[in-house]
């Protein structure tokens, strides 16, 4: 491996979507290499052999590959202490971790692809399931969430007046709730801190409209 910093990521993944932010407000030039779920190139040799999970993001840097976001963005915040990813003091640290964890571990895991794909193979529509199940899970949580932003310690971002890791989570999230057609127009605290968030030159860059590969970069799906 070389001391380049190269990214291993799908462009319409949640997980990578939150490190391509972290990256961008570093400002830490990287290479974005493609893992095309659709066809299940993570599950193959080359994805396995940098993460054993068969998931994206990667993040190949240090001479390490790193895996797992939100793992991946404290790791940043450690190697660059003015990231201010999460807070120094102890409680509020606790908290951007909620915050961040409610996204990252309570509504992505039941809304990843395996989880959906298989809901759908048990459903007799499985495409009516499938936008059931997100806007089910998607908007219940999201609701969650934004209750616990009525909590001390809310500014202009989920906490605090600059943005961290839990925006970092939260702005792909709602990408995905648009996406599923949920309803979340009335999360007013949710949706005045994405727009600040997307007000800013690193959250605009790391959006999948941004990343997504030309037409003609996707090679053809193998049978």
């Amino acid at each position: 491996m070389s001391d380049d910093i190269v990214l291993y990521d799908y462009w319409r993944s949640s997980a990578s979507y939150r490190v391509r932010i972290a990256l961008n407000m570093l400002e830490l030039e990287h290479e974005t290499v493609a893992v095309d779920l659709t066809r299940h190139e993570h599950r193959e040799a080359p994805n396995l052999q940098r993460n054993k999970q068969g998931l994206v993001p990667t993040l190949a840097m240090d001479g390490r590959f790193l895996t797992q976001s939100l793992a991946i963005i404290e790791y940043l915040d450690e190697v660059y202490p003015a990231a201010g990813f999460l807070p120094h003091v102890p409680w509020e640290r606790q908290r951007v971790r909620a915050l961040s964890h409610a996204i990252a571990m309570d509504i992505h895991p039941v809304c990843n692809m395996s989880v959906v794909v298989h809901v759908m193979g048990l459903a007799a529509d499985g495409e009516a399931a499938r936008l059931e199940w997100m806007r089910t899970f998607i908007g219940g949580g999201l609701t969650a969430f934004e209750a616990m932003l009525a909590e001390y310690g809310t500014g202009l971002f989920c906490h605090g007046d600059r943005p961290g890791m839990a925006d970092f989570c939260l702005v792909p999230q709602v990408y995905n709730a648009r996406r599923w057609g949920v309803e979340i127009d009335h999360l007013s605290r949710i949706g005045a801190i994405v727009d600040r968030c997307m007000a800013i030159d690193a959250f605009i860059a790391a959006h999948p409209d941004n990343v997504k590969p030309p037409a003609d970069a996707i090679p053809p799906r193998r049978p």
